[in-house]
C-alpha cells in the first residue's frame, strides 16, 4: 500500500505538493546536519522557495489559505520523509501563523485589528518573518512556565530561560508562553518578539541524541523589555483553561505527523533494501521470517496511518462545531484527549516501525552511512515531547474518560 495520507482540501493538497517536491532537497542535506548538528541552510532556503511557511496566510494576503488541522498532518508528515529535523522545526512556525490567520479572520474586515494582523502575515508570505516557538523549561510543565514577565510603566520585563527552541538559529522572531505577573496576580500568558531584541540571548547548546538539524538551542532572557501590547493573557497560570487546551492541542498534535512521516521515510528504505537482497542465492522476500516481520511493519504502519486521520477530521469537526457552540471546559479535555491518544499510539507505533525497519535491512541498516540510523535516534524524541509526558498520557487520558478533569 503506498503512503495514502492525503489531504482533503485545495489548500492542503498545495501543501502537500510544495511538500512532497523539496523531499529530495531534504534528504541530501539531512545526512550533513545530522552529522555537524546545525540546521541545513540549504534545506531551509528550498523550504521558504516552497512558500511552505505560508501556508496558512490568507490567499489574499499572499498565503496558502490552508485552515485543515487534517491536512496540516499530512504536510508536516510528507516533510518529515524528507528530514523530521526540519519538519518539527517549520512546524513551530506554522503553529504561530495559524493563531494570526485565525484572528485576522476573526477581526471585522477593513478594521483597524484587521489591517494590524495583516502586517505580519504579509511579511510571513514575502519571506521577511520566520517565528520559532517554545514552551519547555527545566523542572516544569506547560502549565507552569517559571519564565516571568513582570508589569513595568512602559510595558513588560521578562527574564527566564527556554530549552528546545527549536529552528531559533534561522528564525527571525520568537514566540513563547511565560509567566505574566500584574496586579491582579499570575496568569499563563504568551509572546511573540523579535530574536534580535536585547537581552534574547542564544545558548548554541544544541547537541542531542537525534533531531539534530532541527536548531533547538537553549536561550535565556535578561531583562528583556517589551510593549504592553506585547504580551497576551491565555489564562491563569498553572491551571488548564478552554484557550490553552485548545492552544496546546493544536499547536502539538501535528508534530506526531512528523514521527509518522519518519516511520513512512524508514519503512520505504526497509521495504527498498530486503527487494534487493540475497541470502544463499534466494530472494530473502521468499523468507517467512522477512514475510512476517514485513506484514507486522505493514499494520502497525496501517493502525498509526488511520488513527493520525481520523484524529485530525476529528479536530477539524471539533473546530467547525465550536465556531456556533462555545465550547465548555469538558469539551477541551476531550480534544486534548483525543490528541494525548494518538500521540501515544503513534509516538510510540513509529518508534516499533523504524525498530521494525531495521530488523529488515539487517546489519546494513545499523552502518552511520544508512539512513536508517539517523531516523532510529529521529523517531526517539516523540513521546517526551510535552504535553503530555510518556509517563503522564495514560493517567490523564483515563481522568478524562472518567470525567475527572484535572485542573493542572
Amino acid at each position: 500500500m503506498a503512503f495514502e495520507f492525503s489531504p482533503r482540501t485545495d489548500a492542503g493538497a498545495r501543501l502537500f505538493r510544495a511538500a512532497e517536491q523539496i523531499i529530495p532537497v531534504l534528504r541530501e542535506h539531512a545526512a550533513q546536519a545530522d552529522k555537524t548538528g546545525q540546521i541545513s541552510t540549504e534545506s531551509f532556503a528550498a523550504l521558504k522557495a516552497s512558500g511552505i511557511p505560508a501556508a496558512f496566510v490568507p490567499e489574499s494576503l499572499g498565503g496558502f489559505g490552508l485552515t485543515s488541522i487534517h491536512d496540516w498532518l499530512v504536510g508536516i508528515a510528507t516533510l518529515a520523509r524528507g528530514d523530521g529535523s526540519v519538519a518539527i522545526a517549520i512546524n513551530m512556525h506554522l503553529g504561530v501563523t495559524r493563531g494570526m490567520a485565525e484572528a485576522w479572520r476573526n477581526a471585522s474586515p477593513g478594521s483597524d485589528a484587521a489591517e494590524r494582523l495583516s502586517v505580519p502575515l504579509k511579511a510571513v508570505a514575502a519571506g521577511k518573518m520566520l517565528i520559532c516557538a517554545t514552551a519547555t523549561e527545566r523542572g516544569t510543565d506547560n502549565l507552569h512556565p517559571f519564565t516571568t514577565a513582570t508589569k513595568t510603566d512602559d510595558g513588560w520585563c521578562i527574564n527566564g530561560y527556554k530549552m528546545f527552541v527549536t529552528m531559533s538559529p534561522v528564525a527571525t522572531h520568537l514566540a513563547m508562553n511565560l509567566r505574566m505577573q500584574d496586579e491582579e496576580g499570575d496568569h499563563l500568558a504568551t509572546t511573540l518578539l523579535p530574536i534580535g531584541t536585547p537581552g534574547v540571548v542564544p545558548q548554541d547548546d544544541w547537541d542531542s541524541l537525534g533531531m539534530r538539524g532541527s536548531g533547538s538551542q537553549s536561550i535565556a532572557f535578561e531583562k528583556v523589555t517589551v510593549s504592553k501590547s506585547a504580551v497576551r493573557k491565555l489564562g491563569p497560570w498553572g491551571k488548564w483553561s478552554i484557550a490553552t487546551l485548545i492552544n496546546r492541542t493544536l499547536g502539538n498534535l501535528v508534530l506526531v505527523g512528523a514521527f509518522f512521516g519518519i516511520a513512512a521515510h524508514a519503512r520505504e528504505l526497509a521495504l527498498a533494501a530486503i527487494a534487493q537482497q540475497k541470502k544463499v542465492g534466494k530472494p530473502v522476500v521468499e523468507s517467512p521470517g522477512v514475510q512476517q516481520s514485513a506484514g507486522e511493519l505493514e499494520i502497525e504502519f496501517a493502525k498509526c496511518r488511520c488513527v493520525l486521520q481520523q484524529t485530525g477530521s476529528d479536530v477539524d469537526d471539533w473546530l467547525e462545531s465550536a465556531l456556533e457552540n462555545p465550547p465548555s471546559l469538558e469539551s477541551a479535555h476531550g480534544l486534548m484527549q483525543g490528541y494525548q491518544a494518538a500521540k501515544w499510539t503513534v509516538n510510540h507505533g513509529a518508534i516499533d516501525i523504524v525498530s521494525k525497519a531495521m530488523d529488515l535491512a539487517g546489519g546494513g541498516g545499523f552502518m552511520s552511512a544508512n539512513p536508517l540510523t539517523r531516523l532510529y535516534r529521529d523517531v526517539r524524541a516523540g513521546p517526551f515531547m510535552q504535553p503530555q509526558a510518556a509517563t503522564d498520557i495514560r493517567m490523564y487520558v483515563g481522568q478524562v474518560a472518567l470525567g475527572q478533569y484535572p485542573e493542572d
